[in-house]
């Protein structure tokens, strides 16, 4: 099982992925919400987490989001967003769209780590 990061901070992919290797997942990156479809649509059976930033060039998070949980080949895909939007109307659209956890930056990699635990179903 794969964890998929879209943002388009390298840096805070590389801080994910190397969270998401220290936990025994290898991690697949997306610079943006295109990208991330596109790997979806080729690997959607190997992730079983998507970590997804809000602010994005071209497709915003929520819209990756709307986009993930519309598609009945994807939608069981539990979506954590990663984000530095952290008002309570960002959180309720979230939510509201199917995310299943919330977590904005910055975050130490323990918080990080506890939370990709939580949204697996594996809580603390």
């Amino acid at each position: 099982m794969k964890l998929l990061t879209v943002d388009d901070s390298r840096t805070i992919r590389r801080v994910i992925s190397g969270v998401g290797a220290m936990m025994g997942y290898e991690v697949l990156e997306a610079e943006h919400g295109m990208a991330a479809l596109e790997l979806l649509e080729e690997r959607a059976d190997e992730v079983g987490l998507i970590l997804l930033d809000w602010n994005m060039p071209g497709m915003n998070g929520l819209e990756v989001l709307q986009a993930v949980k519309k598609d009945a080949r994807w939608q069981h895909i539990p979506v954590m967003m990663v984000t530095t939007e952290g008002e309570k109307d960002y959180i309720i659209r979230a939510i509201q769209a199917g995310a299943c956890h919330y977590m904005t930056k910055p975050f130490s990699q323990e918080d990080m780590a506890a939370r990709i635990m939580e949204a697996m179903g594996m809580g603390m």
